[in-house]
């Protein structure tokens, strides 16, 4: 049972950490996040299911298109539930992509239907013995996946120009304007990483769980509280915090049984955020006078 929690608490973890990563994206580069992340792992799914099971479409050539509609979802969410609000220096920001979710699921519910339905993978389909435990290779596989995208996307900021342009506009937007930076284009990447990432989620999950027009409400909830218990600035410490946070999460429900699972994990996370308020490896703000 350990050995199976552990795989599955990792698998789990990375996924939280992956949708986590994109509330710090674009908390790193904005000061603002898309609370429609959710809404973003249930349209990767769905628009993979919809596009390679339905239509039969190639696997590969339908993740590539879900991936891409993911990522044009997030330009719209900052386009027109984030971007008007912040430049008239509103919070409005908050309730307007709460509500945009909840508008793209209701949409998802109606067209793709109410009953989840399973999403076939070749990873999820014959279990393989690890240590006399029997796991599905995609539950190594997501693990991996998550690990290589948070030190890919590290990797960009501190080495790539558009990681230094990103990194311009979170220290100080006026002067990365100044400096010909096209600010506004630069959120904007980063909301489309940032659904790009939630949607990444919620394909690489999908052949484990199913895919349904409500899946990705819960994932996105918990994600939240991972990126804040990593602390919503550090991407080293949002990872290390979806990994524990589904390492807690899978042994409580192996343990104790999914009854106690919220109660339990989310009483670590508020006691965990009681003794480190900036999170695991979030630093305080400093305030300028």
């Amino acid at each position: 049972m350990l050995t199976g929690s552990l795989v599955s608490g990792l698998g789990l973890g990375s996924m939280y950490g992956l949708i986590a990563l994109g509330f710090h994206v674009t908390y790193a580069v904005s000061g603002t996040v898309n609370f429609a992340q959710g809404s973003a792992v249930t349209l990767g799914a769905v628009l993979g299911y919809m596009l390679g099971i339905t239509l039969g479409w190639p696997m590969p050539l339908a993740v590539a298109a879900a991936l891409a509609g993911c990522a044009l979802l997030g330009i719209v969410v900052e386009r027109i539930l984030v971007r008007p609000f912040v430049e008239r220096g509103s919070d409005a920001w908050l309730l307007a992509t709460v509500a945009g979710g909840v508008v793209l699921d209701n949409v998802i519910l109606f067209t793709f239907g109410k009953e989840p339905r399973s999403l076939p993978s070749p990873l999820a389909r014959d279990p393989i013995d690890l240590f006399g435990t029997g796991i599905y290779p995609l539950q190594i596989v997501i693990p991996v996946v998550g690990l290589a995208v948070a030190f890919a996307i590290r990797t960009v900021f501190r080495r790539t120009d558009l990681g230094r342009v990103l990194l311009a506009v979170a220290q100080n937007a006026d002067a990365a304007r100044l400096m010909g930076i096209d600010v506004r284009r630069t959120v904007a990447y980063a909301f489309a990483l940032s659904a790009l990432l939630a949607g990444a989620a919620g394909l690489l999950i999908a052949p484990l769980f199913s895919v349904s027009a409500e899946m990705g409400t819960l994932f996105g909830i918990k994600a939240f509280a991972v990126a804040i218990l990593g602390g919503i600035g550090s991407a080293t410490g949002v990872v290390l915090a979806g990994l524990l946070y589904g390492v807690v999460e899978a042994l409580v429900t192996g343990y104790l049984g999914s009854g106690y699972t919220q109660i339990v994990v989310f009483s670590v996370i508020i006691l965990a955020l009681a003794l480190r308020p900036d999170g695991l490896l979030g630093r305080a703000a400093v305030n300028k006078v």
